[in-house]
């Protein structure tokens, strides 16, 4: 701390001058990239594998970062909830692309689809999680807000909770063995979730 200023307040500071706005404009930049490595043969031998890969795994990390928000405010100062709605849609949209990707790229049999959502247990977690995270999408928006009144609207909004947790399990369950990224997400998501019932405890016992 310099001058009675913390990190936190200096990064709270910086934030301010950013419209979360911004995040739209740069969040296609991976998908393009990563596409254009796919075409280009940067990606390997299975570039559509690669390409579902890296989407969902964005995707999990943009979720995990937004339900990270409130817990950095809480025990840090960090203020970047105005960027939390941004973060989310963000996150939605890679996880439909990384949906779009197993589904026309990959699989691509109709058929096939449907067979493997009912008798892969990762599959179905992965899409219980797609869905559950349909209604937030949807309602990220101002109108929304005003039509479902906030508290409503906060309680409709607490199902990423379970969707976050839905997509951990899922990304555990698609790799091979127990592998130590997958774990350390699904490790971080449930301190996460363990954290934002902290101070709710801590204001009710006070």
């Amino acid at each position: 701390m310099a001058n009675g200023v913390s990190i936190a307040q200096r990064i709270n500071g910086a934030t301010r001058r950013f419209p979360p706005g911004l995040l739209y404009l740069v969040a296609p930049i991976p998908a393009v990239w990563w596409f254009y490595q796919g075409l280009t043969g940067g990606l390997g031998p299975e570039p559509i594998k690669a390409l579902e890969h890296l989407c969902g795994e964005l995707a999990l990390q943009l979720l995990i970062f937004g339900l990270a928000v409130t817990p950095l405010r809480e025990f840090t100062g960090l203020n970047l909830i105005r960027f939390r709605r941004a973060i989310g849609v963000i996150a939605f949209s890679y996880v439909f692309l990384h949906l779009c990707i197993w589904l026309f790229l990959d699989v691509q049999i109709v058929s096939q689809i449907w067979a493997d959502i009912l008798k892969r247990p990762y599959i179905t977690i992965g899409m219980v999680g797609f869905v559950t995270l349909v209604p937030l999408a949807v309602t990220s928006n101002n109108l929304s807000v005003r039509k479902l009144g906030p508290l409503r609207w906060r309680k409709l909004h607490r199902l990423v909770y379970g969707a976050v947790l839905l997509g951990g399990v899922h990304f555990l369950m698609v790799v091979k063995g127990w592998q130590l990224e997958p774990m350390i997400y699904l490790g971080v998501i449930v301190i996460l979730l363990a954290a934002r019932l902290a101070p709710r405890r801590r204001r009710s016992a006070a």
